[in-house]
């Protein structure tokens, strides 16, 4: 979640809720229903494309298959014939869990520079109104941003708000992975951002990376900036409910299940973003080791051992995010459940001294991202508990590379 005035936010938030038994008794398919998203225009056309495609005298596979049969089909191709269908199929490749990662970035740049000059003509479209002609060149000028050489795309896709992962490190050879997992109104416009960029997806991202570098110089690390699900927009049901969160745990699922290699994945989730990795819990690959949230609304349980997930459960929050004040429960569909940093709930609570509020847990050098680097690393004798005692480590055997310690 992005950060909002307290008093609109918090009366908002008590609003929706007060309204829920009305919400309950008046819904039968209405809003309560889970939404199911289809895939969107562009990525639909390119998908398609795929469908009917045939290389070297045969047909491809279904792009929706088992990552590991898209990655054998991949690895059966020579290079050149991998290049031609990142070209010719740009999107389809560059979102398909299973192909190459570097493949996948370099389809993603082809994509990128594709949609750079659609949004150039619609700058200087006159049916669009002056301010779709503004976002237009906006949604430009990011596009070009992102098909730069250096950057890694791993995933794009220009519908609508859009969506985007972007990979910081080597991911085929990293020992360690992590990847954040970001709250409401996460779009393309605001996947990056000059002002308060550590409250952006890239910025987090970047930011994390760094850290855990410090924290663990000769540790092979990758940084996954993940926005690749339609988060809510602004305040709302949406943003009150589980609806977007189930979709976007079913992509964040199928990603971490398609990531090469196999080095312990840490998943960092923020606001509403831990509340689509509450909801994605139960069905995490194994080698996903830990899941921290900041300023989170809630995870959908009461307990973290209802979150039936391995991996170890992290939570913090700042002294001076409003989420704090947000009811932590759940009626009717609305509201997220327990207090992920109460003592009855069972996570292992961090400290979050110098954050500042609820956009600034990955503000370098506050306690909140040297914690997230310490767990990201492995380096748990690193990790500042929120409390005067260690029991936020009780049972770690300090820093390991390779699993759970």
């Amino acid at each position: 979640m992005t950060s909002f005035d307290t008093s609109p936010q918090l009366n908002a938030w008590r609003a929706l809720l007060a309204l829920a038994v009305v919400f309950v008794m008046l819904a039968t398919t209405g809003w309560t229903a889970v939404r199911h998203s289809r895939e969107t225009s562009a990525l639909r056309a390119s998908l398609a494309a795929w469908e009917d495609g045939r290389v070297a005298g045969r047909d491809l596979p279904d792009p929706h298959a088992a990552p590991a049969r898209l990655a054998r089909f991949f690895a059966s191709l020579t290079a050149s014939q991998r290049v031609s269908l990142a070209r010719r199929y740009p999107l389809a490749v560059g979102n398909m869990n299973g192909a190459p990662v570097e493949l996948r970035y370099r389809a993603n740049r082809i994509a990128l520079r594709e949609q750079t000059g659609i949004e150039r003509t619609r700058m200087r479209d006159s049916r669009l109104s002056p301010s779709g002609q503004h976002e237009a060149g906006r949604r430009m000028q990011r596009f070009q941003s992102m098909s730069r050489a250096h950057r890694q795309i791993l995933a794009f896709d220009p519908e609508g708000s859009g969506r985007a992962a972007e990979v910081f490190g080597d991911l085929d050879r990293a020992e360690r992975v992590s990847v954040v997992v970001p709250g409401v109104d996460t779009a393309l416009l605001t996947f990056q951002r000059t002002h308060r960029k550590y409250s952006a997806p890239v910025g987090m991202a970047k930011a994390l990376y760094a850290a855990e570098h410090e924290v663990s110089p000769t540790t092979r690390t990758a940084v996954i900036a993940w926005a690749d699900y339609t988060s809510p927009a602004g305040l709302g049901i949406d943003s009150a409910t589980a609806m977007r969160a189930e979709y976007g745990a079913v992509r964040l699922t199928a990603l971490l299940r398609a990531l090469p290699g196999g080095a312990p994945v840490s998943l960092f989730c923020h606001s509403y973003g831990s509340v689509v990795c509450g909801v994605a819990a139960h069905t995490l690959p194994d080698r996903v080791t830990d899941i921290a949230v900041a300023g989170s609304p809630g995870m959908r349980v009461e307990k973290a051992a209802q979150l039936r997930t391995s991996a170890r459960v992290w939570a913090m929050r700042d002294a001076d995010d409003w989420v704090q004040d947000v009811p932590y429960l759940e009626l009717g569909g609305l509201g997220h459940g327990a207090d992920p940093v109460s003592s009855a709930f069972g996570a292992r609570v961090l400290s979050a001294r110098e954050a500042k509020g609820h956009g600034g847990y990955f503000e370098p050098g506050t306690d909140s991202l040297r914690n997230l680097a310490g767990i990201g690393t492995g380096a748990y004798r690193s990790v500042r508990c929120a409390g005067d005692d260690d029991t936020c480590r009780a049972g770690l055997s300090g820093t390991t590379t390779a699993g759970r310690a």
